[in-house]
């Protein structure tokens, strides 16, 4: 606990509010550490440590545009790849489960990892916002693309684990290549 002086009482009183302070700034900081993977042991975070996860209480429509800034803006790897991923999921932004789910990259519920999935519709996870599935999907990279050291690596592990369809990678490197999306990070 913390205690403050008070000079016109000549005491010293608690200070709740620069307690709270450093607690909502700690756990700021441990989310900002575990997306960009220095923290991987947070496995079973509070209710209150899953609201913090998405900070931005402004939602924004969705745009490409936007969701690239998110992208630069959480220091997603290889996010070429990630933008390439979220227009193959969604054929280009017009699929059910991105317009119900906000599901920007066909997500299926994490089960053994920190997450911002509300829950299961469709057979996917679901968002409040297309945000939070950005969110969830760094996670992901966070847990288990973290030891990925090329674009090789990256697009052998989707090929791997995430990819349902057998030409997942070819068609990945197609959108890659003829939206030229490399030019856009």
């Amino acid at each position: 606990m913390f205690y403050k002086f008070n000079k016109y009482e000549l005491k010293f009183e608690r200070d709740t509010k620069s307690f709270v302070l450093l607690g909502l700034v700690s756990l700021v900081l441990c989310f900002i550490s575990y997306v960009i993977g220095l923290n991987r042991g947070l496995s079973n975070p509070t209710a209150f440590e899953k609201e913090l996860v998405v900070l931005d209480t402004q939602e924004t429509p969705f745009s490409q545009e936007e969701l690239i800034q998110l992208l630069k803006d959480l220091n997603v790897r290889y996010p070429h790849i990630v933008l390439a991923q979220s227009i193959l999921e969604t054929g280009h932004y017009s699929s059910t489960i991105f317009k119900t789910n906000h599901n920007l990259f066909g997500m299926k519920e994490a089960r053994r990892r920190v997450k911002t999935a509300k829950g299961t519709q469709l057979g996917h996870a679901y968002y409040n916002s297309w945000q939070e599935s950005v969110y969830d999907y760094a996670f992901y990279q966070c847990r288990y693309m973290g030891k990925i050291n090329t674009e090789d690596e990256y697009f052998q592990a989707l090929d791997a684990s995430y990819a349902e369809a057998g030409d997942y990678v070819k068609l990945l490197k197609q959108i890659i290549s003829k939206e030229n999306l490399k030019d856009l990070f």
